[in-house]
C-alpha cells in the first residue's frame, strides 16, 4: 500500500484549521485559548490521511489569516518551488489557511505560482478540537484533490465542505456556516465525494503556472487601496489614499458599478494625478460595464472580480505596466 500512495505536501499557515479551543464546545472564541498546532501535529490528529496519501508536513506559520500578506505569499511561492524540486514524485501541495483571507491568498498564488502540481488551499469553520469539526474531513479531501491527476491544469483550488472551487471565483459568504465558500456566478468545479473526486467544469481564464507574473525577486507590491462607496460617502477616504501614496484605487461602488458624486469627483482627481482608478462593485457578482462616463473620467473596470481580488491583480499589473490597455488585457486574461 505504501508504494502506491501518492505523495502530497501539507504546508500549514495557522488559522481555524490549526486552532485548539479550551474544550470541544468552544467553536467561536477558540482564539482566546492561544493554541495552534504545527503541521505535523495536524497530520497526526487526522490519522486517516495515511489511507489516501503519504503526507509530508511542512511548518510555515501559526497565525490568523489576517496576519498574512506579501512577504508570506512570496515565501509560499518559494516553498512550493522547493518542495517540487526536493520531491520529483510529488503529486500535489495542500496549504492549510485561515478562512478570513483564504480567497486572497488563493487568488494571489493562482497568479504567481510556477509549480506544475495541483495546489489546494483548505481551511475550516470550526477548530480542529471542536465537536463535529470540519477540519479533519476538509484536510482529508484537500489531500485527495491535490493527489488527483484530474486536478492538474485547473489553477489553484479551494476545498471546503466537499466542494472544489476555483481560486479566482470563490469567496467566503458566511461567518459561521460550513458551506461558506461559494462561487456566485458559476458554481463549484466539482466535488470530493466519499468514493471519488469528480469535476464537472474547467476554468477558462489563465492561471498558475501559466501566468506572466513572477514575484520571487520582488521587494514589495505597489500600494493599491479599496474605497467602498456608500450613501453619503464624500471622497475623504479616496483623498487619504492618494495622500498615502496609492498607485491604484479600486472603487467598490454601488451595483452595478458606480460611486457617490463626491467619491466620483475624488476618484476623477486621483486619475488625473496619475493614480490608476478601477471601478468595481460591492455586490460580489457580475461584470462591471465601462460606460461613457467612466471612460471619460479615465476609469478602468474590474470585470467580475471582487474588490479584494481586483486589488491583488492590479497590484501585480502595476509591477509591470501603467498602460491602461495592458491593464485591461490582464483583467480579461486572469
Amino acid at each position: 500500500m505504501n508504494a502506491t500512495r501518492p505523495k502530497v505536501a501539507f504546508l500549514s499557515t495557522g488559522g481555524t484549521i490549526a486552532s485548539v479551543g479550551a474544550n470541544s464546545l468552544q467553536i467561536l472564541d477558540y482564539g482566546s485559548n492561544g493554541k495552534m498546532l504545527q503541521a505535523e501535529e495536524i497530520v497526526a490528529a487526522v490519522p486517516e490521511l495515511a489511507l489516501v496519501a503519504e503526507v509530508i508536513p511542512v511548518r510555515f506559520s501559526t497565525v490568523p489569516s489576517s496576519n498574512l500578506y506579501f512577504s508570506d505569499w512570496q515565501l509560499m511561492v518559494t516553498e512550493c518551488d522547493r518542495l517540487v524540486a526536493a520531491h520529483p514524485d510529488l503529486a500535489g501541495i495542500v496549504i492549510g489557511h485561515g478562512t478570513g483571507s483564504l480567497e486572497e491568498t488563493a487568488y494571489f498564488l493562482n497568479l504567481t505560482l510556477k509549480v506544475p502540481v495541483p495546489v489546494v488551499l483548505v481551511g475550516s469553520q470550526r477548530p480542529i478540537s471542536a465537536l463535529s469539526s470540519d477540519a479533519g474531513m476538509n484536510l482529508l479531501n484537500a489531500v485527495r484533490v491535490a493527489a488527483s491527476p484530474d486536478s492538474r491544469g485547473l489553477g489553484v483550488l479551494v476545498l471546503l465542505n466537499d466542494e472544489i472551487n476555483a481560486a479566482r471565483d470563490v469567496t467566503k459568504t458566511s461567518n459561521l456556516r460550513l458551506q461558506t465558500f461559494r462561487t456566485a456566478d458559476f458554481g463549484a468545479l466539482g466535488h470530493a465525494d466519499g468514493d471519488a473526486v469528480v469535476y464537472y467544469r474547467r476554468p477558462v481564464r489563465l492561471a498558475a503556472p501559466q501566468t506572466e507574473f513572477d514575484i520571487r525577486g520582488l521587494a514589495s507590491l505597489p500600494r493599491v487601496d479599496i474605497a467602498p462607496s456608500y450613501t453619503g460617502a464624500d471622497g475623504t477616504a479616496i483623498r487619504a489614499y492618494v495622500a498615502a501614496g496609492a498607485a491604484g484605487i479600486i472603487c467598490a461602488g454601488f451595483a452595478p458599478g458606480s460611486p457617490t458624486p463626491a467619491d466620483f469627483e475624488a476618484l476623477e482627481q486621483a486619475a488625473a494625478a496619475g493614480v490608476v482608478v478601477m471601478q468595481c462593485t460591492r455586490a460580489g457578482s457580475g461584470r462591471v460595464f465601462q460606460g461613457k462616463r467612466l471612460q471619460q473620467a479615465g476609469f478602468l473596470t474590474t470585470d467580475n472580480l471582487t474588490p479584494v481580488k481586483a486589488r491583488l491583480l492590479l497590484a501585480l499589473a502595476l509591477t509591470q505596466t501603467r498602460d491602461p490597455a495592458e491593464i485591461t488585457r490582464m483583467f480579461l486574461t486572469y
